[in-house]
């Protein structure tokens, strides 16, 4: 049987207490600072996690971000509706089309997962957190609400300027170019059209001073 190793320092009685007392004395030298909320707004950090925002027009009704919410908080509704054909003779598509969408605040975990799985970028964090209720079923917040929040999502951070332009930014200028292009293109053609065709001069000399067939001057 070994014995068990002796500890290399000792401490002595009152050790603990001394350094409370110490850290208590650091304490009560500093100023302290308190914050007069709600007179003065906390600065919060860009990434803080407030409450979810809407941007309806991206919103694809997919259900994906319904679908991997673990507490199953976000209630969507939908109805089919056929677009008729852009060119003649085209075939006719449906889409779907948003009736409702809500997330019920009481159940969100605040876990980001609707925000992250969504491919087109239609949730959005925004750091607002004023929005206490008296009743817990005033805060499942409908996509009127859900929208207006979207106003007080902050811009993105700026690109690092030494940082490679995206992909999918060069392919949308060349798009954008192209079309610019076909269009001044098809613009220059129609106004070519529309010119009239030039035509013969008429004479202004009166006919009385005109010659006759056959005589000459």
């Amino acid at each position: 049987m070994t014995a068990s190793p002796q500890p290399s320092g000792r401490s002595f009685p009152g050790s603990g207490l001394a350094k409370g007392l110490a850290v208590t004395l650091r304490t009560m030298t500093k100023k302290t600072v308190t914050a007069q909320y709600p007179a003065v707004q906390p600065d919060l950090p860009p990434r803080t996690r407030g409450v979810i925002g809407l941007f309806e027009e991206n919103c694809t009704v997919c259900m994906l971000c319904a679908r991997e919410c673990p507490d199953w908080c976000i209630y969507i509704d939908s109805h089919k509706e056929t677009v008729p054909s852009a060119a003649p003779g085209g075939r006719e598509r449906s889409r779907n089309v948003l009736d409702r969408f809500a997330i019920d605040f009481s159940l969100c975990m605040y876990c980001g997962i609707c925000i992250e799985v969504c491919p087109f970028d239609a949730l959005f964090w925004s750091p607002e957190f004023e929005y206490a209720e008296t009743d817990i079923r005033d805060l499942t917040h409908e996509r009127d609400k859900l929208r207006e929040w979207m106003w007080t999502v902050p811009a993105p951070p700026a690109l690092v300027p030494a940082a490679e332009e995206p992909k999918e930014y060069a392919a949308a200028r060349k798009s954008a170019d192209r079309t610019a292009a076909q269009q001044a293109a098809e613009a220059a053609a129609a106004a070519e059209a529309a010119q009239p065709e030039p035509t013969e001069p008429q004479s202004t000399q009166p006919e009385s001073d005109r010659p006759e067939d056959g005589d000459a001057r």
